[in-house]
């Protein structure tokens, strides 16, 4: 355990910031780039069922899923968070029993959604814009992905708890043994069982019990200084205060982007279901830039929290200087790339020409937030690491919700067009990026002055 804290110590308070940057963050993007893959193969082998209505049922049915992706992040991120904190000011028990309670709380509420969606799964289904048409094939979806759920929660919060001690590595390793065993079985039963959605959904909580199985492991076995054990459970002393403060921000971003999803579906149903298939695969195509900045995003946030918590200003300092230059190049990059290739990566998912031309123009649509998306993922989770509760509340509730939704609603009314139900989104991300700073100066003013950091 020592060794193991002795090397956390290194990365995160003396290794060249470039250094301890890039050792950070490199993993957090691979592990992204496997959930866009996974992402990807998922729509691509959907997609060669040549039925329009299977791809815009996985398109309804994913708030959901992001729901309880929601959940995992509350007690990943809120976790996370805290427990970087902790050991930057020394207080490991503190943090064995944060992790404990992350663990066993969220497996508990994972349980309890999995029942929720099989005993509901009609009203759920109505709920994220099922039409008679999808029915059939979101209903199918749903039911077999419940059986995940717990999985799901685990997995994806302790994606993010792992590298609160330095295991970027092993966090990585955990979701691309889901991802890849995911990508590899969605052939298999989708095409080659000719299971179709419920292949897909199938595939998918495999991978979800390998990768929650796969974090479980690496506790059960020592290899942490952190621990899963019941008997280290703790809720009191401030833990699960902790956790929640910054977790049900983070998590609350998620379950409005389920919402606006959810939003967003119903409306574009007015314009068919062809539409509504066309922007699920012109989110596909967004995510290739929007994974990749959110590995950049989430991979610092240890190491800011960790010299948050030890008041280390300069180096905190210096490691959102160069995040923020990293960030901004990548989103320029990335922009293009996706604004150039929305056409072959569409029609990679897409033969029927009506869907094509949604899909094609959303996509483009969509990535006219690009330029921006890096500066404002460095930004939520800066904030978050700082422990600062309110204006990771505030920044949270506004990008999805009170931002989002009021510009959605406004050019629905005014404009009635597919497109501008689209545009609502780059306008938003403009909107937020500009107050994530502004938030940001704030809460660097006031939670810095305190001594130590403040946790």
């Amino acid at each position: 355990m020592g060794r193991r804290q002795d090397n956390t110590n290194e990365i995160f308070e003396n290794a060249p910031v470039s250094r301890a940057v890039l050792i950070n963050i490199i993993p957090s993007v691979v592990s992204m780039i496997m959930v866009l893959v996974y992402n990807l193969a998922d729509t691509f082998f959907i997609g060669q069922t040549k039925d329009p209505l299977m791809m815009a049922a996985v398109s309804l049915a994913t708030p959901a899923f992001l729901f309880f992706m929601a959940v995992g992040m509350l007690f990943g991120i809120g976790g996370t968070s805290l427990i970087s904190r902790m050991l930057g000011q020394g207080r490991d028990d503190d943090a064995k029993h944060t992790c404990s309670f992350c663990f066993w709380t969220g497996a508990v509420v994972g349980i309890i959604g999995m029942v929720v969606i099989l005993t509901a799964i009609d009203p759920v289904c109505r709920l994220v814009g099922a039409t008679p048409a999808t029915m059939k094939y979101v209903k199918q979806y749903l039911q077999i992905v419940a059986i995940g759920v717990p999985f799901l929660v685990v997995g994806n919060a302790f994606s993010n708890i792992l590298r609160a001690e330095g295991r970027a590595n092993k966090a990585m390793m955990g979701m691309i043994l889901g991802n890849v065993a995911n990508i590899i079985l969605d052939p298999i039963m989708i095409l080659g069982f000719g299971w179709n959605v419920a292949g897909a959904a199938v595939a998918t909580v495999i991978g979800q019990v390998l990768s929650a199985g796969f974090y479980i492991a690496h506790y059960i076995m020592g290899h942490s200084s952190l621990s899963i054990r019941l008997r280290d459970y703790r809720a009191g002393g401030q833990i699960a205060a902790g956790v929640l403060a910054i977790g049900i921000p983070a998590s609350l971003n998620s379950i409005l982007m389920s919402t606006s999803n959810i939003l967003v579906n119903k409306l574009m149903t007015a314009h068919g279901d062809m539409a509504v298939a066309g922007l699920g695969v012109a989110m596909k195509v967004n995510m290739v830039a929007v994974m990749l900045l959110i590995g950049v995003g989430t991979g610092i946030q240890p190491l800011l929290g960790y010299n948050f918590g030890a008041g280390n200003r300069r180096r905190f300092m210096g490691v959102l200087r160069f995040s923020l230059i990293l960030a901004a190049a990548l989103s320029l990059v990335m922009s293009v790339l996706c604004y150039l290739g929305a056409g072959p990566m569409v029609n990679a998912f897409l033969d029927n020409s009506n869907v094509y031309g949604y899909g094609m123009e959303f996509a483009r649509t969509l990535i006219i937030s690009g330029p921006v998306l890096g500066v404002l993922f460095v930004m939520i989770n800066t904030i978050q690491a700082m422990g600062a509760a309110v204006p990771s509340l505030i920044l949270s509730v506004s990008r999805q919700g009170l931002l989002y939704i009021p510009v959605l609603f406004l050019f629905n009314g005014i404009f009635d067009t597919a497109s501008a139900l689209v545009l609502a989104q780059p306008v938003t991300d403009y909107l937020s990026t500009a107050l994530s700073i502004v938030l940001f100066i704030l809460a660097y003013r006031r939670y810095f002055s305190r001594e130590g950091g403040g946790a």
